[in-house]
């Protein structure tokens, strides 16, 4: 079930990547610092990382590598495949009681998952804002992200450096733009994101 959710978020996330046009890799994302190109990237260099993190590297290579190139000149086939490693590495005997070595705190594999199942579930919404495509996110993710959201990441340190932090919620707010909110982003607004 755990690597269910997370090859279903990690296949919201290709279904838009698939339609990025040859001119649409430097469009802005609701990520101030990333263009389409460099958010795709994250999501690849960061299923590689927690494939390390599986095999025992520890946060400061995670970090020292967060930024490197993985798309090359196929980002799609560059995805697809960080997919298949991430999620064969998860499968592995043990995996997910493993400790790991998490930038943000010691996470067993299994919290790692849910984890790195969150972040591809929330970087699809922004990839499909970024390319103007039906934004709505699977209704199952969105569901287990508003009810798991604290479990998933107690006690870790939410950085904003490198989670954004919560905005409000409004009156009215459907279950995808509360879960949104909680990651720092505005669905209200054409840029994902507050208005600075």
């Amino acid at each position: 079930m755990l690597l269910d959710r997370y090859l279903l978020a990690s296949n919201g996330f290709e279904h838009h990547l698939r339609a990025v046009a040859a001119g649409g890799w430097d469009a802005p994302t609701p990520c101030p610092e990333w263009d389409v190109r460099a958010l795709v990237n994250h999501m690849t260099r960061g299923n590689l990382s927690y494939v390390g993190l599986l095999g025992g590297a520890g946060r400061d290579e995670f970090l020292a590598a967060r930024d490197a190139d993985a798309l090359g000149d196929d980002p799609v086939t560059a995805f697809t495949a960080s997919v298949r490693a991430c999620a064969e590495a998860f499968s592995e005997a043990g995996a997910l009681d493993r400790v790991v070595d998490y930038p943000l705190g010691e996470l067993t594999g299994r919290r790692a998952l849910a984890v790195r199942t969150a972040d591809s579930t929330v970087h699809t919404w922004d990839l499909a804002r970024a390319l103007g495509r039906d934004e709505t996110l699977d209704p199952g993710l969105v569901a287990w992200l508003d009810d798991d959201h604290d479990a998933i990441f107690a006690g870790l340190d939410l950085n904003p450096r490198v989670f954004a932090a919560p905005l409000p919620g409004e009156s009215g707010d459907a279950r995808q733009d509360r879960v949104l909110r909680r990651f720092g982003r505005d669905p209200r607004s054409p840029a994902g994101r507050p208005a600075r």
